[in-house]
């Protein structure tokens, strides 16, 4: 017998649906969403296609970064390995928290050695930190930074950039010299492929400005809004400390503002004195629609980075993670059809 395609089985459960939940579904239009506008009439629902696109050099089905998170203990293996086998799944990259305990001593090398789970066809980068890299330097030691890359068969090396963690920390690292001296110092000594980043603070137009003009694979932003890692060294402190300087872990920027500098920063210089034309947005994305909203926004090739929206997720179980980013990957989808970035 053929089934008659307009008929609907599931009808009288989804209308007793429907009166249940009418009153718990009445909206205010305080709570639009301006960024966007909502063109239901110009598209059909997105369809299965083929999202493949270039990014560091390498083929990416989806626009989402795991920001650098964790290392150098059991539970971080755990998080870790399910991490990269996601990466492997969806087609995304992947970079790897501080790597600083690999440089003498390989003993969690199991907690950062994921090349193979994610496999050689997506970006892979180790990490480390700014006064981590200005001390080998120093002390000519930069073939360990070499050395590392290769011990994890790393497409490169972030840096992280993070004075006012260094500051806070109870073991903080002190840096005596300016960061931009250290990374072009590094570029000279090294062909090491570099992604810069900070640590949840943000950076201001001219230091963003000095990067852009570095030959580097991409900027991370990890704006302010997201996990801020200099409140988390000032939390490890005393309450005097504490009381004293918890003001200035409010400085900062958050990602739309990073990516207003960023437009305007390509409006500013010529094209030829811009070496660096990937960003990572990273930083108090909560969602997909923050990621796409923040994507459209900036005038060049971006996707956008995760770090604990992810975790909660990758210390729970794979499969969690699994169905977290497949409904934002639909999202996105839905997104890109139907939503446009608004012009106010």
């Amino acid at each position: 017998m053929e089934t008659n395609a307009l008929q609907d089985s599931n009808a009288e459960n989804r209308k007793q649906d429907h009166i249940a939940l009418a009153f718990k579904s009445q909206t205010g239009d305080s709570l639009i969403d301006k960024r966007f506008c909502y063109e239901p009439v110009l598209f059909p629902h997105p369809a299965t296609e083929n999202t493949s696109f270039s990014f560091l050099g390498k083929n990416l089905q989806t626009p989402i970064w795991v920001s650098s998170m964790t290392g150098g203990t059991e539970k971080a293996f755990l998080i870790n390995s399910n991490l990269a086998k996601a990466c492997a799944h969806f087609k995304m990259g992947m970079g790897l928290g501080s790597c600083r305990s690999l440089l003498d001593d390989q003993t969690r090398l199991k907690d950062f050695d994921f090349r193979k789970t994610i496999g050689e066809d997506l970006p892979f980068y180790a990490n480390l930190g700014i006064a981590q890299v200005e001390r080998l330097l120093a002390n000519h030691q930069v073939q360990k930074i070499k050395d590392l890359v290769k011990l994890l068969d790393a497409d490169g090396l972030i840096v992280h950039i993070n004075p006012l963690q260094e500051w806070l920390q109870p073991e903080g690292d002190k840096i005596t010299v300016p960061p931009i001296a250290t990374l072009q110092r590094l570029i000279e000594k090294t062909d090491t492929k570099l992604i810069v980043k900070e640590v949840g603070q943000g950076m201001g137009k001219e230091s963003l400005r000095a990067l852009m003009k570095l030959p580097l694979q991409a900027i991370e932003l990890a704006a302010y809004g997201g996990t801020n890692f200099s409140k988390l060294e000032l939390l490890r402190n005393d309450a005097e400390k504490l009381a004293l300087y918890k003001s200035i872990i409010h400085i900062g920027h958050s990602a739309e503002e990073m990516v207003v500098f960023i437009n305007e920063i390509k409006k500013e210089e010529t094209e030829k004195d811009i070496l660096c034309k990937h960003f990572i947005v990273s930083g108090g994305i909560k969602n997909f629609l923050d990621g796409y909203y923040l994507m459209q926004k900036l005038e060049y090739n971006s996707i956008y980075g995760q770090a604990s929206e992810l975790l909660k997720y990758a210390e729970k179980s794979y499969e969690e993670l699994v169905r977290f980013l497949e409904m934002q990957i639909s999202g996105l989808k839905l997104a890109k059809q139907f939503l446009r970035i608004s012009a106010t």
